[in-house]
C-alpha cells in the first residue's frame, strides 16, 4: 500500500532533518557550539563567561570525553573548546576545525577557574543554556532552547541581533512528527523511491559503520563492544549488539569520527543503525532492501521519542534499539504484525532503563536495548507476543508506544530531577 503524497513529503522532510551529522556527544557539541557563536558575536575570545545550562546538560557534559581534545572533559571545556577553535558553521561537528593550537589554549584558558563561571538554570526547558562572555570591550549573549542547535537569542552590548524564539515556534518550522504511526511508516519504506532518501542514509551507513569498526580496533571507554565480541563469539545477533556498543565506546571516549544522529543523539543514531546494518550483511542482503529498513528503523525511532523531552531520565536506547529491531524485522519479511509485536515485546522488557548521563555505560546499556529487541524480534517471527493487559502493554502496538511516552515524559519526571541532583553532589 503507498502512502499518502502529504505524509510521504513529511516523512522525508522527518529524516532529513533528524540524520544529521556530529562529533562527540551532542550535548558538549551544543555547549561548544554555543562558544564558538559567541566568538563570532563577540569578534574576539572573551576574557570571561558565565554560563547557565539546564540540569540535563549537565547532566550529559559531566563525564563525557570531548573529541578533537586530547582528553579534556566537563562543562568549561567544552565551551572554551568552541571559542578557541569551534567553527559555528559546521553544526554539531562544530570540533572538527579544532588544531593543537586550540587546545593548548582552551588548557590555559582553564588554569585559571575565574575566568568561567557555571550556574544551573531554573527552566522549564530541558535543553536549555544561556552563554555570556565579555572581551576587552564588548560583551555578547547566545541562548539555545529545546534542540542542540536552536538559537533563540543572540546580543552583543544589548543590541538583540536574534530575537526570542519560542520552542512552539522552532518546532512549527518542523515537519509534523504527530504523522507518525507503524502501519505509514511501513508503507512509506515499502513505496519510497529510493533515490529520495539514499543521500540521507549514505552518511548513516558509512559514518556509523566506521566508528563502530573504529571502536572495535582501539581502546576505548570499558571496551563493551570488543569484551562481547570475545566472549561471546560471532553470532549474528551478537555482533549486532557489540558493534553498536564498540561505536559508544568511542564516541563517549573521544574518537573524532563523526555518527548520523537519530531524535538529536549520537548513541541513539548508533542503536537505531548499526543492528540492521549487521543482519543486512550477514543475509547478503541488496543494499535497497537495507535502505527501506533503514527508513523503518529510524523513523519508528523517531516515532518513539516524538513527545519526549530530548533530555530526560529515559533512555533513548530502549526507542533506539527498538526501532533497530522493528527494522530488522522488516528486513527479513517481517509483516505489520510482526513488527507491531517486536516493538510490543521491546518495550515490555526494558522500557525502564535509565538515562543517568552521556559516559562510558552507554555502551553497555546500548547493548542490553539491542538484546531485548533482538530477543523481541524472534519472538514475534515465532508469532510470540506479550498480551494486552501485560504490564503496560496494551492491544495496540500505538496505545503500548503511547504509554511509554507518558512514562518517560509525565511519570519520570521526578526520577530526572533526583538522578540530577545525585550526579551533582
Amino acid at each position: 500500500m503507498r502512502i499518502e503524497v502529504s505524509k510521504y513529503e513529511n516523512y522525508i522532510a522527518i529524516l532529513r532533518e533528524e540524520l544529521v551529522p556530529a562529533v562527540g556527544c551532542t550535548e558538549p557539541a551544543c555547549l561548544a557550539l554555543a562558544g564558538a557563536k559567541l566568538r563570532q558575536v563577540l569578534g574576539e575570545v572573551p576574557q570571561t563567561i558565565t554560563v547557565k545550562l539546564s540540569g540535563n546538560l549537565i547532566k550529559n557534559t559531566k563525564s563525557v570525553t570531548i573529541p578533537h581534545s586530547r582528553g579534556l572533559k566537563g562543562i568549561a571545556a567544552a565551551i572554551w573548546l568552541g571559542i578557541t577553535g569551534g567553527d559555528p558553521d559546521l553544526g554539531l561537528a562544530v570540533l572538527s576545525s579544532v588544531t593543537d593550537g586550540d587546545i593548548r589554549n582552551t588548557e590555559m584558558l582553564m588554569e585559571d577557574a575565574a575566568r568561567c563561571s557555571v550556574e544551573l538554570l531554573d527552566s522549564g526547558a530541558k535543553l536549555h543554556l544561556v552563554l555570556a562572555g565579555t572581551g576587552s570591550q564588548s560583551h555578547a549573549l547566545v541562548e539555545i532552547v529545546d534542540t542542540h542547535t536552536n538559537f533563540v537569542r543572540i546580543e552583543k552590548d544589548g543590541q538583540v541581533l536574534l530575537g526570542q524564539v519560542t520552542g512552539a515556534d522552532e518546532r512549527r518550522l518542523k515537519a509534523d512528527r504527530s504523522l507518525l504511526n507503524v502501519d505509514d511508516i511501513l508503507s512509506f519504506a515499502d513505496s519510497v523511491h529510493i533515490e529520495d532518501v539514499e543521500p540521507i542514509l549514505r552518511p548513516q551507513i558509512e559514518y556509523n559503520t566506521a566508528i563502530a569498526e573504529q571502536g572495535l580496533a582501539g581502546d576505548y571507554g570499558s571496551n563493551v563492544g570488543r569484551t562481547l565480541i570475545e566472549h561471546f563469539g560471532d553470532a549474528v545477533g551478537n555482533v549486532a549488539r557489540a558493534l553498536a556498543a564498540a561505536a559508544s565506546d568511542a564516541r563517549m571516549d573521544g574518537c573524532q569520527l563523526p555518527v548520523v544522529i537519530n531524535s538529536g543523539s549520537g548513541n541513539q543514531g548508533i542503536a537505531a543503525s548499526i543492528p540492521v546494518i549487521v543482519y543486512a550483511q550477514h543475509h547478503h542482503l541488496p543494499e535497497e532492501k537495507l535502505l527501506r529498513a533503514l527508513c523503518v528503523s529510524n523513523l519508528v525511532a523517531i516515532h518513539q521519542k516524538t513527545g519526549m523531552d530530548s533530555l530526560s531520565a529515559y533512555c533513548g536506547a530502549v526507542s533506539a534499539a527498538c526501532g533497530s529491531g522493528a527494522g530488522i524485522a522488516y528486513l527479513l519479511g517481517g509483516d505489520y504484525e510482526q513488527v507491531s509485536s517486536t516493538i510490543t515485546n521491546a518495550l515490555a522488557n526494558v522500557a525502564g532503563i535509565l538515562c543517568d548521563g552521556a559516559k562510558a555505560s552507554c555502551a553497555a546499556k546500548i547493548a542490553s536495548a539491542v538484546d531485548a529487541a533482538i530477543v523481541a524480534l524472534t519472538m514475534a517471527l515465532d508469532a510470540s507476543r506479550f498480551a494486552d493487559g501485560d504490564g503496560i502493554v496494551k492491544a495496540d502496538v500505538e496505545e503500548t508506544i503511547d504509554v511509554v511516552r507518558k512514562i518517560a515524559s509525565e511519570g519520570m519526571r521526578e526520577t530526572d530531577v533526583t538522578v540530577i541532583r545525585h550526579m551533582m553532589k
